[in-house]
C-alpha cells in the first residue's frame, strides 16, 4: 500500500496496525517513495534464542516422533479412527 505523508497523518494509528499485520506500507513524498512501515521483529539473538530452547524442549521428552505423529488418527483397518 502507497499513501501520501500528508494523508498519512490522519491514518497513523491504521498505518501501524497494517504494518503490524504484515502488510508493507510505503510513504509518500510527490509521488516519490520515502519511507516504510514494517513490523518490528524479533532480532536474530532471540530469533536463536527461542529456537534453541524448542529444539531443547522436544529433546528427550519421550514422545512420538513426526514420522508417526499421525498413526493415532487411522485404526488397524487403515480408515479414519
Amino acid at each position: 500500500m502507497q499513501i501520501a505523508v500528508t494523508e498519512a497523518k490522519g491514518q497513523l494509528l491504521d498505518l501501524v496496525r497494517r504494518a503490524e499485520a504484515g502488510e508493507e506500507v510505503v510513504l509518500t513524498r510527490h509521488g516519490t517513495p520515502v519511507v516504510r512501515l514494517v513490523m518490528v521483529g524479533p532480532t536474530a539473538q532471540e530469533r536463536r534464542a527461542a529456537l534453541a530452547e524448542a529444539r531443547g524442549a522436544a529433546v528427550g521428552r519421550g514422545e512420538p516422533c513426526a514420522a508417526r505423529s499421525q498413526d493415532f488418527l487411522y485404526g488397524d483397518d487403515g480408515l479414519p479412527a
